[in-house]
């Protein structure tokens, strides 16, 4: 789901020819899923892309002629962190929460050849059309699995990921279930030691949802950062905050990463160490409803 997108700047990769095309006849207006609707709309100034629409909100935009592309403001900030994280350009073992249009799994798969990554999504009908709609890679490099994020998270082997992105909205809200520490420690069980855990928290002034989430993912990780628009930080409008978690100490308080954040198309800003704990005030973790 994202809060705004504008245009990225191209990759160095935008001439090649187009690797993954349309395959089957795209619907002209919106398509009825069982959580909603989907539907796909072309912008007269960026012919080479197409933005996925659930339920109405924009949940990913993909690029036909060069996977890398990440139009999302918010997967361009994740993406830096995937750049630097492990052996720069080896393969990585991915679960994403929340598919939809499986835009930041293509760009792992060419940026990072050999990637194995598992993309869960709720609606039962929609991974089968984007398949449809997309040439996504295929299995092993990428599987779609129909089911609750939590509930299938709860069903993958120990130590299996290297990173797990959680990117899940009804609407424009994440769901209470998939926020909380009994969540996060699913998480840190699927992830192998070292792993990234990568959030992305809509939200708006005074950003109340990030910083208990942000308290409930220190209650569980050595080191977290906050990424985010500097005017969001401010108290100004509604939009995307990422959250990065890990137990690496050499990650996320890196000067290089803080650099290509701020060097992004879109101007981020990375709070980490003291800033974290600022940003948090007194904002305690997330639980699990007592029954």
């Amino acid at each position: 789901m994202a809060a705004r997108d504008r245009s990225a700047r191209r990759s160095p990769a935008s001439h090649r020819p187009p690797t993954r095309s349309a395959r089957a006849p795209w619907p002209t207006g919106p398509v009825t899923i069982p959580t909603g609707t989907v539907e796909l709309v072309r912008d007269h100034d960026d012919p080479d892309g197409v933005t996925v629409l659930v339920n109405g909100v924009p949940s990913s935009h993909l690029d036909l002629v060069d996977p890398t592309r990440l139009v999302f403001e918010y997967m361009q900030q994740m993406a830096v962190v995937i750049e630097r994280y492990g052996d720069v350009g080896g393969p990585l073992d991915v679960v994403h929460l929340g598919a939809a249009g499986c835009a930041l799994a293509r760009s792992i798969d060419a940026t990072r050849p050999g990637s194995r990554q598992l993309a869960i999504e709720l609606d039962t009908v929609l991974p089968e059309l984007v398949r449809g709609w997309f040439d996504l890679p295929r299995a092993p490099a990428l599987r779609i699995r129909a089911g609750d994020a939590r509930a299938e998270l709860g069903r993958l082997a120990d130590a299996g990921a290297d990173v797990v992105v959680r990117d899940v909205f009804a609407g424009d809200t994440t769901p209470d279930h998939v926020r909380t520490r009994e969540m996060v420690a699913q998480v840190t069980r699927v992830l192998r030691p070292g792993g990234l855990y990568l959030v992305n928290c809509a939200d708006r002034p005074p950003l109340a949802g990030a910083r208990a989430e942000v308290a409930t993912l220190r209650a569980a990780f050595e080191d977290v950062a906050v990424i985010a628009e500097p005017g969001l930080l401010r108290g100004r409008g509604y939009g995307n905050v990422v959250l990065a978690a890990t137990d690496d100490p050499e990650l996320l308080g890196s000067a290089p990463l803080a650099r290509a954040v701020r060097s992004l198309p879109a101007p981020a800003r990375l709070l980490h160490g003291a800033e974290v704990t600022a940003f948090v005030g007194s904002a305690s973790p997330l639980t699990d409803p007592v029954a």
